[in-house]
């Protein structure tokens, strides 16, 4: 529809007569009416205690820096550790006899230690969700997982001297198909299906408790000689009995002298066994409840 348009006599009167009244008080505007972008609410976005830790490693330098030192740190020690026929980095009680000429291996966590999943905990953070069994399949069948900086260099260099690449995961054993393929789609040595030692693998004369990784070790030390461990948690490098504050302390405190000589860490600030030892492993705990026993655990500056 046109819009309407006085004629010119009509518009010079209005003019004038606007121009010649007097007021002490300037009229109210008429409100604009409302549109849909005006009334609609906003969307809250809640705060979630993993922002900036998968911010940090997606986008920091320091991330790729910090996994390419340690993973560079552990091929000049490879072979110091493959020269000595009895250096094994395997605990006592899980080691199996390395004086019988068992093959040499790394052992190897995959998530966040060969695998870098915050693409999955990024999903997570914008959908203001926590982890679960179903959207984590779901990750896992992408197999579109990077590798994690430094990992696939160490990995091929290992392989190159006749070091079998042993993957200790706590991935269940029906992931292992989508495993396997994403970690051979990102360069990683993958000699056959049996490197693979996911949730669920059976140890005869062992009883796993939960997803400690203990009897799986064993298992890798049955068949070879374990050079090196890699991972981004405690339990990945041996049996947490206690997981409490003071409980890690104490294995962190037995086993320390092995870090940087048969054990390697990674960093993971986005999740692990530390996170839970801080409101007692209680995850049925609301999450508010448990974001204010991490709360309390905070060290803060009097």
């Amino acid at each position: 529809m046109q819009p309407r348009v006085l004629p010119l006599s009509l518009l010079a009167c209005a003019l004038a007569l606007t121009a010649c009244k007097r007021s002490d008080t300037e009229p109210t505007p008429s409100p604009a009416p409302a549109t849909a972008a005006t009334t609609a609410p906003k969307a809250v976005v809640q705060a979630d205690d993993n922002l900036n830790a998968v911010l940090w490693m997606q986008t920091a330098a320091e991330y790729p820096a910090a996994t390419t030192t340690v993973y560079r740190a552990a091929a000049d020690k490879l072979d110091t550790a493959l020269k000595q026929k009895h250096w094994d980095a395997l605990v006592t009680d899980e080691r199996g006899n390395a004086a019988t000429g068992l093959p040499p291996a790394v052992v190897m966590d995959v998530d966040e230690t060969v695998l870098d999943n915050s693409p999955y905990q990024a999903r997570l953070v914008r959908d203001g969700k926590e982890y679960d069994e179903v959207t984590w399949d779901a990750w896992v069948a992408e197999k579109n997982a990077k590798a994690v900086p430094g990992v696939v260099d160490f990995a091929k260099a290992a392989a190159a001297k006749g070091v079998t690449i042993l993957y200790l995961s706590n991935r269940a054993v029906h992931l292992k198909d989508a495993t396997i393929a994403n970690l051979k789609a990102v360069g990683m040595p993958v000699k056959d299906d049996s490197v693979f030692l996911g949730l669920g693998t059976v140890v005869e004369g062992c009883e796993q408790n939960g997803s400690e990784k203990n009897c799986r070790r064993r298992l890798a030390g049955q068949q070879y000689r374990v050079l090196m461990q890699f991972g981004d948690q405690l339990g990945d490098f041996v049996q947490i009995t206690a997981n409490t504050r003071e409980g890690r302390a104490q294995l962190l405190e037995q086993y320390g002298d092995w870090f940087g000589e048969r054990w390697w860490m990674l960093p993971n600030p986005t999740y692990g066994s530390w996170e839970p030892a801080v409101f007692n492993n209680d995850w049925s705990q609301p999450r508010e409840a448990r974001r204010q026993a991490k709360r309390d655990a905070l060290n803060v500056a009097q």
